[in-house]
């Protein structure tokens, strides 16, 4: 679905931007149409509500069977949730006492808060967000007959556990908040294909997993190559947090991330980081336009142009009073759009 205005021009109007979040989805397209921008909405996932995971229910089942040595809480919104989710089964007084009784990890500022705010207190929190630190700090100590609980964000952290159960620990992955694939499948794919087409000026992630979803649907519409390039010239990438644009580094894109992980962040960064890279001031009839996008900014007012003539207007305007050949039109404007 894609939604905007063609009035009230905003410093993102003229983008067309893609959201790729399940959770929170409303909320971000929310800022950035406020911002002027036209989004694009395919969720590339779906999150399981957490009332009729019957996964997680087991996995506090276990926790609250016995002691527990280690518990690792890796998100802040995971670690709220799970405590939420035994609440109303009836677990969570007991669930409470088990995380107490034991050693308990956090990664990161986020997951650290949400565990004070239960009540309880960390033992170790590294400086980074990423899972290693914990992992080696894990490791360091003799984990024979231990009872490690680590709640999981989505996707399993199938090496984190393995790597426990190697060395004796008893290992409880807590599932929260599990990804599935999308409802809506054809709207992913219809996004990779104006990704591709350089359609889309900026795509937004918040999750690891969601952008790994994104370049599978790509992998399957034969277009991975073509969105890829895409990403790296043209389309901006814009990640909640560096742990997140992980899987986009991995096949070569750089990605833009905020300083702090938090979604209001990341559409400051992308209002400061889009226009001042597609952005061309016009004079013309003595008068002052901007190209800003897929739009011509005038009077306080954005015109929204299709892509063609949009790609065309913003070839010609790279270079003013320089004419260019069909072949050079058909190379920057058709090869792309």
């Amino acid at each position: 679905m894609c939604t905007g205005t063609t009035a009230g021009a905003g410093p993102l109007a003229g983008f067309v931007i893609g959201v790729t979040a399940d959770r929170r989805r409303d909320e971000l397209t929310a800022l950035l149409g406020r911002r002027g921008a036209r989004v694009v909405e395919a969720p590339t996932m779906r999150i399981v509500p957490l009332g009729d995971d019957l996964a997680l229910r087991r996995a506090t089942r276990r926790c609250v069977a016995g002691p527990l040595d280690y518990v690792v809480a890796t998100t802040g919104v995971g670690w709220r949730g799970w405590m939420s989710a035994a609440e109303g089964w009836g677990y969570g007084a007991a669930l409470a006492e088990a995380c107490r009784g034991a050693i308990v990890l956090t990664r990161g500022p986020k997951a650290t808060g949400a565990v004070r705010a239960s009540g309880l207190a960390e033992t170790y929190s590294p400086g980074s967000e990423a899972c290693d630190e914990l992992l080696a700090w894990l490791l360091a100590r003799d984990l024979r007959g231990s009872r490690v609980a680590v709640q999981e964000h989505g996707a399993p952290l199938a090496g984190f556990a393995a790597a426990l159960r190697e060395r004796g620990a008893e290992v409880i992955e807590v599932p929260v908040y599990r990804w599935t694939p999308p409802d809506d499948p054809g709207a992913v794919r219809r996004l990779v294909e104006q990704t591709a087409r350089h359609e889309i000026h900026a795509l937004t992630f918040t999750s690891a997993p969601a952008i790994e979803y994104f370049l599978d649907a790509a992998r399957a519409a034969g277009l991975y190559e073509d969105t890829l390039a895409a990403l790296r010239d043209g389309v901006l990438p814009v990640c909640v947090g560096p742990v997140c644009a992980r899987p986009l580094e991995d096949a070569g894109v750089r990605a833009v991330c905020p300083d702090r992980g938090r979604l209001g962040s990341m559409v400051r960064t992308l209002t400061e980081v889009l226009p001042a890279r597609d952005r061309r001031e016009l004079r013309v009839g003595g008068r002052e336009l901007v190209l800003q996008g897929s739009a011509l900014l005038a009077g306080g007012e954005a015109i929204w142009l299709p892509p063609v003539p949009a790609a065309l207007l913003r070839a010609l305007a790279e270079q003013p009073g320089r004419v260019l050949s069909r072949a050079d039109l058909l190379r920057r404007v058709w090869g792309r759009v």
